[in-house]
Formats: C-alpha cells, sequence, structure tokens
C-alpha cells in the first residue's frame, strides 16, 4: 500500500514539475514542491463544471442585495445557488460600488466563505480596488494616490504604505487588490494619470516592486495572514491611447512596447506579484484580450511566471460588442482563454461557466488549457493559505485605521507635495497674515481623495471622510480660524459631471480679497476615474482661471495650490502667482501636510513624475528625442518644431539649497557585463533641513537608433542637515543602457555614454557591442 502511495507521489511530482518547467525562460516566482503537490491534487480532484467555476469571477452584487434599510446583505439563497450551480471560485468589488464598514466586510466574507467551502470545497477568492489604502472600507486609512508615491521618490513609503494596505485589506477577510497600476501615464490626457507611477518606466518599475513586496511579503509562496496578493496592472499599453480617451486604442513602436511599457511589468513579476491585470482596449490593432504573443509568449513563456492573468471588467465582452475579432460571447470566450487568460472577470452574469463548458465539449478549448488556468489560480488560493484559513478575525488586527497608518499617510502625502514656484521666498507664510482660501478644491475633501476613495467616483468622499481636514479646515488650524477668509468664487456642481461647476461668483472673492494680505487659490479637479474622466479639453476650467486673473488685479500676491490627478494647461495664469504647489491628489492627510509645508513645519521634497505641458501641441515625456525638437532650418521655408513645457520631470523646489559635486565613476572604460558605482557628493548649503531626490540620468550618445535623449537610470532619497554633506553611491548595471533594436532584441552598442546627476556630468566609454539572445535581458 505505502509503495503505491509513494508511485502516486512521484508520478504527480513528474506531472507538477512538468507543469512549471518547460519554458524556455527565466522562472520568476520559485518552485515549491510542496505546494505544487497540494494544487495537483486539489485539481485532479474537480470536474469540468468546478474547474471552469474557478475561472470566473461575479461580482458581489449578485450575491445579495440591500434590506428594507438599504443596506447590502448576502442572500444566502442566491449566492448557495450560484455557487452549487456554477461553482464560482472569485467574487469581486464592493457591494453597489459603496464602501461597507470592516464589521459588514467580516461578515459578508464570512457567509461567502462558508458557502464556497460547503458546496465547492475551495475557498473564494475575494478582491478588491484597494489602489490607495482601504479604498473600500469604511474607517481604513486612505494613503496618497500612486501619482503622489512616485513624487516622493522614496521607495520605502511605497512599500510601507502597500504593507499597511495589506494589512487593513487582509483585516477585513479580503486577500487579493488589483494594485499596483504600472501603466506609464505618458498622456497627459488619460484619465488615469494619477493612478500610475508617472511617466517614467524606471520609476514605475521601483515603486511597481516596492509595492508588490508590501502587499505581498518578500516570500509569495508563502504570504501570511497579513498580506495580500498584488495584481499588476493593465499589462499592456493601455496608457496612451491615440485619442486621449480611456479604454480606446493605442499605436505603440515595438521597442517602446517592450524597452519602457513591458519593463515595470517585468519587474513585478521577477518581485513575485501573482497576478496581472490586462488592458481593456488594443495596441497596434489588436485587442489586448485576444493577443497571445502578449499574454503567453511575453508575459508566460520567457519568463516562467505562473501567476493569473485576470481580465478587467467585462472585458471578454468587448471583444465582440467593441472591438469586432469576434462574432459572439462564445467566440470572444474561446479567444481570449486560448490566448492566455485564466480568470474572466464577468461581473453581470455566470453564463461564461455553460459557454466555455460547451467549448471545451466542442474541443475549441482544450483540456490542458483549462487545466493550466485552473491550477493557477488554484496555486495562488493556496499561496494566500486559503485553504487552511479563509477567513481573518478583525479583533485580530488592532493596528487598522489606527495612529501608525495616518502618521504614514500625512509622512506620504507632505513627501509627495512639489514646490514648483517661489518669488522672492514668499514661502513659508509667517503667522500673523490673513489669508484668503479660494478656489473650488479649497474646501473638499473629494478632490484631496480622488477616485477609488470610499467609491468608484470618489463622489462620496466629503461624506465619508468629513472627521478629516480640508484644506480650509487644516489652514484654519495652523494659522487660526480669524486669520483665514474663505470666498470659493468657483465651485463644482456635485449632482453634475466631475468637470461641471456652478455659476461662479468670481467678484465676491475678489471683494474678500481687499482685506487679507496673501491669497491662496486652491485649483484643479474633482474627482474621477476610468472612462467618466476623459475630457475635451486639458486646458484647466475658463471659470478657474478668470478667477485667478481676477484676483491678480487686486495686487495681493498669489500661491496657487493645484490639486487636479492629471496636469491642466495654466500658462496663462502661471506668471500671476508668485508661488506654485503642486499636491497631486494628496488623500485624507492633505490638508494637513499642506498647511504644515506652507507654515515652514515641514519642508517639501517632492518632484514632478511626470512632464507638465504648456501647450497642448507640445504634449512631450522628458526623455524625448533629439529629433522631436528640430530648430530653425535654413532654406525656403522656416522649421521649428520646438519642445516646450511649463516644468519638467523631476522639478521641485526646497526651503534649502543643496549642491552637488565630484561626480566619478569607477569604470570609465566598461562592457556589457559591468556594474558602474555612481558617486556624488551633495550639500545642503541652506539654512534648514531638507530631503532631496537624487536622480542620475544617462545619454546615449550616439546609437543605431534614434536615442532618447535621456533617461532615468537610479535614484536615492537623502536627508541633509544645514551644512551636512553625504556621498551618495548609486548602482548602474551596463545592461540598464542597452536598448531595443529595430529587430526586437536588446543591445548596447560601444561608445560613449554621458551620466548626469544634478548639474554634474561625466562620460564613460562602452567598449563592446552586445546583442542578448534572450527576449529579456
Amino acid at each position: 500500500m505505502m509503495q503505491t502511495f509513494k508511485k502516486k507521489v512521484a508520478a504527480m511530482m513528474v506531472l507538477t514539475l512538468s507543469s512549471v518547467c518547460t519554458y524556455a525562460g527565466e522562472t520568476v516566482i520559485p518552485h515549491d514542491a510542496k505546494l505544487e503537490l497540494q494544487v495537483e491534487k486539489t485539481l485532479n480532484s474537480l470536474t469540468l463544471e468546478q474547474k471552469i467555476g474557478q475561472m470566473v469571477e461575479l461580482v458581489v452584487d449578485l450575491f445579495g442585495g440591500n434590506d428594507k434599510n438599504g443596506i447590502f446583505q448576502i442572500d444566502e439563497k442566491k449566492a448557495d445557488s450560484l455557487l452549487s450551480h456554477y461553482k464560482i471560485g472569485s467574487i469581486l468589488n464592493a457591494p453597489n460600488t459603496v464602501a461597507p464598514t470592516a464589521a459588514q466586510w467580516e461578515s459578508y466574507i464570512g457567509t461567502i466563505q462558508r458557502l464556497s467551502m460547503k458546496r465547492i470545497g475551495i475557498p473564494c477568492i475575494y478582491g478588491l480596488d484597494q489602489n490607495h489604502g482601504s479604498t473600500y472600507t469604511q474607517g481604513g486609512t486612505l494613503f496618497p494616490q500612486n501619482i503622489n508615491i512616485a513624487a516622493t521618490f522614496n521607495r520605502d513609503i511605497a512599500r510601507r504604505s502597500a504593507e499597511a494596505t495589506a494589512y487593513e485589506t487582509r483585516a477585513v477577510s479580503v486577500p487579493w487588490t488589483y494594485s499596483p497600476t504600472v501603466d506609464l501615464g505618458r498622456d497627459a490626457r488619460w484619465p488615469r494619470v494619477w493612478e500610475n507611477f508617472g511617466e517614467d518606466s524606471y520609476l514605475n518599475a521601483e515603486m511597481g516592486k516596492a509595492m508588490v513586496r508590501g502587499f505581498q511579503g518578500d516570500d509569495p509562496n508563502h504570504i501570511d495572514q497579513y498580506h495580500i496578493a498584488a495584481t499588476m496592472k493593465h499589462y499592456l499599453g493601455y496608457s496612451v491611447p491615440w485619442t486621449g480617451k480611456d479604454r480606446t486604442p493605442a499605436y505603440i513602436s515595438p521597442a517602446d512596447l517592450r524597452g519602457k511599457f513591458f519593463a515595470p511589468f517585468l519587474e513585478g513579476l521577477r518581485s513575485g506579484a501573482l497576478s496581472v491585470m490586462v488592458n481593456s482596449a488594443s495596441v497596434n490593432g489588436m485587442p489586448v484580450h485576444a493577443n497571445r504573443e502578449l499574454l503567453t509568449t511575453w508575459l508566460k513563456e520567457d519568463t516562467g511566471w505562473d501567476g493569473v492573468l485576470v481580465t478587467d471588467w467585462a472585458d471578454v465582452n468587448n471583444l465582440w460588442q467593441r472591438e469586432m475579432v469576434a462574432k459572439d460571447k462564445k467566440d470572444a470566450l474561446r479567444i481570449a482563454i486560448n490566448a492566455g487568460i485564466d480568470m474572466v472577470m464577468e461581473p453581470y452574469s455566470p453564463d461564461a461557466c455553460d459557454l466555455l463548458k460547451q467549448l471545451v465539449d466542442e474541443g475549441k478549448i482544450s483540456m490542458s488549457r483549462i487545466d493550466d488556468a485552473v491550477r493557477r489560480v488554484l496555486r495562488m488560493k493556496y499561496r494566500l493559505g486559503l485553504f487552511e484559513k479563509p477567513t481573518q478575525k478583525l479583533r485580530n488586527y488592532p493596528k487598522f485605521g489606527g495612529r501608525e497608518f495616518a502618521q504614514l499617510a500625512l509622512e506620504g502625502a507632505a513627501e509627495s507635495m512639489v514646490l514648483l514656484k517661489n518669488e522672492g521666498n514668499l514661502l513659508p507664510l509667517t503667522p500673523g497674515k490673513r489669508i484668503l482660501l479660494t478656489g473650488p478644491n479649497a474646501n473638499q475633501m473629494r478632490c484631496l481623495d480622488g477616485g477609488w476613495s470610499y467609491t468608484w467616483q470618489g463622489h462620496l468622499a466629503d461624506q465619508f471622510a468629513s472627521q478629516y481636514n480640508t484644506i480650509y479646515e487644516a489652514m484654519c488650524n495652523q494659522y487660526g480660524k480669524d486669520h483665514v477668509v474663505l470666498s470659493q468664487g468657483v465651485t463644482y456642481n456635485e449632482k453634475g459631471k466631475y468637470w461641471e461647476e456652478n455659476q461662479p461668483d468670481i467678484a465676491s472673492a475678489v471683494k474678500a480679497a481687499e482685506g487679507v494680505d496673501i491669497i491662496v487659490a486652491c485649483i484643479g479637479e474633482n474627482s474621477y476615474t476610468e472612462t467618466p474622466g476623459n475630457l475635451t479639453d486639458l486646458t484647466l476650467s475658463e471659470n478657474q482661471r478668470r478667477l485667478v486673473k481676477a484676483l491678480a488685479q487686486t495686487g495681493k500676491p498669489i500661491v496657487l495650490v493645484l490639486n487636479e490627478g492629471r496636469p491642466r494647461i495654466i500658462a496663462d495664469i502661471v506668471p500671476l502667482a508668485q508661488a506654485v504647489i503642486h499636491t497631486l491628489v494628496p488623500g485624507n492627510y492633505g490638508g494637513d501636510a499642506l498647511a504644515s509645508l506652507i507654515a515652514g513645519e515641514r519642508n517639501f521634497s517632492g518632484r514632478l513624475p511626470y512632464t507638465y505641458p504648456s501647450e497642448i501641441n507640445s504634449l512631450t515625456n522628458y526623455d524625448f528625442k533629439k529629433s522631436e525638437e528640430v530648430g530653425t532650418m535654413e532654406g525656403a521655408y522656416d522649421y521649428n518644431a520646438k519642445v516646450t513645457q511649463q516644468w519638467g520631470f523631476g522639478t521641485g523646489l526646497s526651503y534649502t539649497s543643496f549642491e552637488y559635486g565630484n561626480l566619478r565613476v569607477d569604470k570609465s572604460h566598461f562592457t556589457h557585463a559591468d556594474r558602474l558605482n555612481v558617486s556624488v557628493d551633495v550639500t545642503n548649503t541652506g539654512s534648514r533641513a531638507g530631503k532631496e531626490s537624487v536622480l542620475l540620468y544617462s545619454s546615449d550618445l550616439i546609437a543605431t537608433m534614434t536615442p532618447d535623449g535621456r533617461r532615468l537610470r537610479a535614484f536615492d532619497k537623502i536627508e541633509l542637515q544645514p551644512g551636512e554633506s553625504k556621498t551618495v553611491n548609486l548602482q548602474l548595471p551596463a545592461s540598464d543602457l542597452a536598448f531595443v533594436g529595430y529587430d526586437g532584441k536588446w543591445v548596447i552598442e560601444e561608445g560613449v555614454f554621458k551620466l548626469m546627476v544634478g548639474d554634474q556630468t561625466i562620460d564613460v566609454f562602452c567598449t563592446d557591442t552586445y546583442q542578448w539572445e534572450k527576449t529579456n535581458k
């Protein structure tokens, strides 16, 4: 009997190893033989219907409804019916897309898991968009949005914010988040710029890695009760639609697609990310949900990644309803699953289960493809420990919504705000001055929190976040209510679309300015996300610009406070302000952080994570090629293609000053296999303590393809006291200087590279030309 058992185990080991070791590329998550045995044993016990159920994810609203008091409750009959008949393996979203309390979550998921174990014997995996903290739980902590995390240039804040989010998410028995977003916000028109880590590939990769490790911990095979599964999204090329409109086609060069857009996803996989969510639209004419090369070859086979590839919201339907590459839903499912999709986010209906079974029975989807997908889903559930403990107890998470995480949120908000202009050292503002707070963003929490805050669009933030301080309230706390006057002049129509404003009352604001010493104009955008956040004009609203122009006529100094998810064009009003601060979307503690910075209790250290445009026809990125900026040509006509910008990537002032010197590299000549050690001395030459983000750029001076003007290659953040100096050491693998050639392969070429840190530059020389044979170097 024992010998028979050993033979079965040996056979299962062979099967398991064959399922994870057939890739030609690397293996990004270490193999765990014991875990794989558990996965195979469970997989082999399932019927086809049970397997298919594990591949389908439904919205929680189908499992219940509102009671007579308007409060959502799980309907055990509905839930039992869905689980019994369709064997559903995953559920998502907050009921009615509104944040429940932690106690309600505990009840909802407790019921779901009890029924799932009873009817299927497999725990459900529940997913939420916890994009900047406890997005969908009342009483939890909201952190600054990802664009703010990028502006800190502080990996530690990224990781700790994700750790805290994981803690509070697991506290309510949710083990999976659809975060982080690493799409590259390279088009200012796009409505999800603020959900990403800016426009640069390396910055996205570094912050994405930090967040993956924060969410999951350091062992992706054994995630404890204080961590959750991360999802890298939205794979691939989602963020640069040709029209700037969400979920519309993108056209990206093959070199940029691999060299820039794929890079953050690859680094996330190498950090152990357990899942990836797919781009809703198409790239270069092919819907990504139908693109086997991107989904299977690039993501799975080339990396050996064994995680879960999940669709975005109802996107299989889009293959036949919008993209027109399938004749009906059944055909769309065939295309998507065969392309590499493992789990279908099919929120509205479980009919995908029936259609998938028909496709298997008809031989249009192979059992091996079904088994591969289900194996991945089961593997994630085992890695999360859901079979042993599908739910948690809130009482075991005493830090939920507590002071420790609040302090971290405040720290992140303060480090992320960017001082863009400060003529005559207008800031900090000394006590005793009378201040006018004006503009539509002066007294609303919704603007500070942004989308994915308690609701999808964030439109109820003022209801759920009333205990936190708006900018006006924080300024009153900082300077005294008798020194702060509120007259907004322009306000948002909270019953309309995000961009709609009420009839302005600019005259009242101008009148209020008569009795003050300084004007703080809080302008920007209301909250939005995804397609509802599309716009037709990137220029800031006429009402807001008229308000600033009218106030400038008073002669009082103006501080512009920008609070917006993407850079809105304000070139005509920037000259009217003596100081400009960009808060981005800082979260519940944004008002407090801003007030402390304006008062000088804290020092600015944020840097812009994107290029801020000055005109609509100069939307570009910091790494633009020299050929994109052509000066006047001699000859028959005047030819000019000058790139203009309001503020460049990496811009950020401080109340102190920093001096760079003695830039040096340990190797003046190097090969493709070398690692360069770059050092620079940084001194605080001002009178205040301050933090400085030290950014290392490179330029490839001559290449066989037109090179980028410069690329960010490394960064570190340091803190210096007045007069203090530090030597900052930055590591630069020579392979990071490679580019994707016209043939789609990574190559580094012999020649000169210029390295830049602050105002320091140095040239280094690559002595060999080398092409990588592997698709990923």
